[in-house]
């Protein structure tokens, strides 16, 4: 026996026990089907002696819900089975408030839903962001405090993201320089101030374009590279492996990529600032027939003393920029690989993002200070 039914003039008193298992299912609703709800007003339902499962629960709402079609009052001794408030929560095809139900404002609800969805999504983004940059310093102050600077590791990142892309950063470099230049040249030769093209290259590459299109190639290649490792690292549950003896993955995979980074962008950048000047002068030379004696004479004088510093200022900000969107989506790679191949991406566009608005901050406090 699964159910007692017992009537009270128009009251009816029914007590479960037993199993309410999804193999005894047929048993269940044979009984249930048993119950005359004819003359009834109100039904009494005592749950305390029975034992439900997810199948049970539902059985139970289903006679709950038709003894309520018939115009019966239902009231349930607590405690609740909390499968069958489960089962209730989950309930589909069903509006959560009907009777508050008005189609013309559908589209503005469902409006409002999602923009305070990506609100809230937003603000866990930026506190889980918070604290990343929390334990990174953390741990870079302890090491610096225990001098554990691991030398070996930062020096292969320097070598993967700094010597093995000196290729690419110095083509690009020169490219970029020789179409400034020839730009220039091809504006300036309508009022006869060819001279000047020196000037727009010089302090274009050194005190932008230089270190920017470097950090923007970085940011491509390592900042991708750094999301893809961690995030293979969190599928494969290594860095859940290195947590579980003892070892800090922020201390031992984030913060060498983080110093080598911010050691391999700066010589990066001078690298790029020597091809563009040099790509500048072989195009002065042969588009405007300029000595390249004359040349290193007006840049020597175009350059300040401060032109080549506010470039070079930049680059370490940026590495940390790179490196810390790099290794937070890598981190926070969960469950699949095409999170990752979301977050890999997303690490290169907030990259990019940052670096760009960062340089604007920069131009602007430059300017400011007329630097």
């Amino acid at each position: 026996m699964y159910l007692t039914a017992r009537r009270d003039a128009d009251q009816l008193s029914v007590t479960l026990s037993g199993e309410w298992r999804s193999q005894r299912f047929a048993d269940i609703e044979a009984e249930f089907g048993a119950v005359d709800f004819a003359g009834a007003r109100s039904m009494h339902v005592s749950t305390g002696q029975a034992q439900f499962d997810l199948t049970g629960a539902w059985v139970l709402r289903d006679f709950l819900e038709r003894a309520r079609a018939a115009g019966l009052t239902v009231e349930l001794d607590p405690p609740r089975p909390s499968t069958l408030a489960l089962v209730e929560r989950c309930q589909i095809g069903q509006p959560p408030h009907p009777h508050h139900h008005i189609e013309w404002l559908e589209p503005a609800t469902h409006a409002v839903e999602g923009l305070g969805r990506r609100a809230v999504l937003g603000l866990h983004q930026v506190a889980s962001g918070v604290s990343f940059l929390g334990r990174i310093s953390v741990a870079g102050a302890g090491d610096l405090m225990r001098l554990r600077l691991r030398p070996v590791s930062v020096a292969r990142h320097v070598y993967d993201t700094g010597v093995t892309a000196v290729p690419i950063v110095s083509l690009i470099a020169f490219l970029i320089s020789v179409i400034l230049a020839y730009m220039g040249a091809q504006q300036l030769q309508r009022f006869g101030a060819d001279i000047f093209v020196v000037d727009l290259v010089t302090v274009g590459v050194l005190r932008e374009l230089g270190v920017l299109l470097t950090a923007i190639i970085v940011a491509g290649r390592s900042g991708s590279a750094f999301a893809a490792e961690l995030g293979v690292m969190q599928l494969n549950q290594e860095i859940d492996a290195l947590s579980a003896i003892g070892v800090d993955p922020i201390e031992v995979l984030v913060l060498p990529r983080l110093v080598g980074l911010v050691i391999a962008l700066p010589l990066l950048a001078l690298v790029a600032d020597l091809i563009g000047l040099v790509g500048g002068g072989l195009l002065c030379h042969a588009l405007l027939d300029m000595p390249l004696v004359q040349y290193l004479n007006r840049a020597q004088s175009a350059i300040a003393s401060t032109t080549f510093w506010v470039g070079i200022v930049k680059a370490p900000v940026f590495a940390c920029l790179i490196a810390l969107c790099g290794c937070f989506c890598g981190m926070s790679v969960r469950g699949s690989s095409r999170e990752l191949g979301r977050l890999t991406t997303l690490a290169v566009v907030q990259s990019i993002f940052f670096v760009i608005l960062v340089d604007a901050v920069f131009a602007v406090v430059f300017m400011e200070l007329d630097v």
